[in-house]
């Protein structure tokens, strides 16, 4: 019999955050999230989303053990300002057993059908800088920090349960002995001259900050006619300054501006943290945390993480003196694999960006929803 609780204590977030622990222990390619950061995701106190959104978290249990684990969030900015009447779920972990993961469904859709909603859509977080989607091929592959993992049963129950594919994800990966010079080196000068355009070089994260709001505004702008795209808050800003700041180098972000220093583009760039993660387990403490210091500095391999072109430079070629930046940081550091985050499969435009450096996709994912 599946038994379904919802999480009220501090003990049941705790177990909803490390449920995914037990259920991955034995794979070599599932990468940990680091827990206190996790349990702060769901902390209405800490995170302004809740100021615009809700989750109600679900843990099922089968003979007194937890066998999986869903958030129900509805994101109110989605459904009164986009009138989506979309209910979101997100951290959906189950075992190979349909009973399971129909009963945490099931939660999803009640609360749904109570906001009048019409459907529901996952697995995706409370915002487009959340993890996304279910993973459908690349299971042999170690996983990242900004990406769910899951076993290659998971898609067979959204099929089993009448989901139906939303989108698709793609995650690509090539070596930086692919990234020529030439492909960009002179074309980058001419742009900078053309447009009036200058590269920001930071090489501390104070450096950074009175640039971080208008990075997040012009993300806010480079995305906004993307599906499901959510937009960040001014509250919201200064969460995710917290959160993802520490974790980058302040030489893998990268802006450009016109010649009235406002911002025209920006990428950001992370060190891959997986083994680390891996062999921290999700602490942060006793020496996690300085383990993540030392993959900062000495991680060979990188993970592009955003990247955003303002629209009246975009098809212009301004990524080309980002590209420029990167290929003379990476050179001294002696960066030796570029990895890609979840990518939508049908975006031409970001293709054209990266053919030259002939990327291989390493990982696939969807979204899919299902009427309520």
């Amino acid at each position: 019999m599946i038994t379904i609780k919802k999480v009220k204590t501090k003990k049941d977030l705790k177990a909803f955050v490390k449920f995914p622990f037990s259920l991955n222990k034995d794979s070599k390619y599932w990468v940990p999230p680091i827990i206190s950061q996790e349990i702060k995701t769901f902390d209405t106190k800490e995170n302004p989303i809740f100021k615009d959104a809700e989750a109600t978290l679900f843990l099922a249990y089968k003979d007194h053990k937890i066998v999986g684990r869903i958030a129900a969030i509805i994101n109110w900015l989605e459904v009164n300002d986009q009138n989506l009447k979309k209910m979101r779920f997100g951290w959906f972990d189950f075992i190979d057993d349909l009973e399971v993961s129909k009963a945490l469904l099931n939660e999803v859709y009640k609360i749904g059908i109570a906001h009048n909603l019409e459907y529901t859509e996952g697995p995706v977080g409370f915002s487009n800088l959340d993890k996304v989607g279910v993973m459908t091929s690349g299971f042999n592959n170690t996983g990242n920090m900004v990406a769910w993992y899951n076993q290659d049963y998971y898609i067979n129950h959204y099929k089993a349960h009448g989901f139906t594919t939303e989108k698709k994800y793609e995650e690509n990966i090539f070596p930086f002995a692919n990234v020529k010079p030439e492909m960009f080196s002179k074309a980058q000068e001419l742009i900078k001259k053309r447009y009036q355009l200058k590269a920001l070089k930071f090489t501390k994260t104070e450096e950074v900050m009175p640039y971080a709001d208008k990075m997040f505004d012009l993300f806010n702008e480079t995305y906004k006619d993307l599906s499901s795209f959510v937009k960040i808050t001014d509250i919201q800003k200064e969460y995710f300054k917290k959160k993802f700041l520490s974790f980058i180098n302040p030489e893998y972000i990268k802006f450009v501006v016109d010649k009235n220093d406002a911002l025209v583009a920006f990428a950001i760039v992370m060190p891959r943290f997986a083994e680390t993660l891996q062999e921290i387990k999700g602490k942060l403490f006793p020496t996690g945390f300085l383990k993540i210091l030392k993959a900062k500095k000495h991680s060979k391999d990188v993970m592009f993480y955003l990247i955003g072109v303002h629209q009246d430079y975009q098809n212009k070629g301004v990524h080309a003196i980002i590209f420029n930046e990167y290929y003379n940081t990476f050179t001294e550091k002696g960066i030796k694999m570029c990895y890609r985050t979840a990518e939508l499969a049908d975006n031409e435009a970001i293709r054209r960006i990266w053919k030259n450096m002939d990327p291989k996709v390493y990982a696939t994912r969807e979204t899919l929803s299902k009427t309520i």
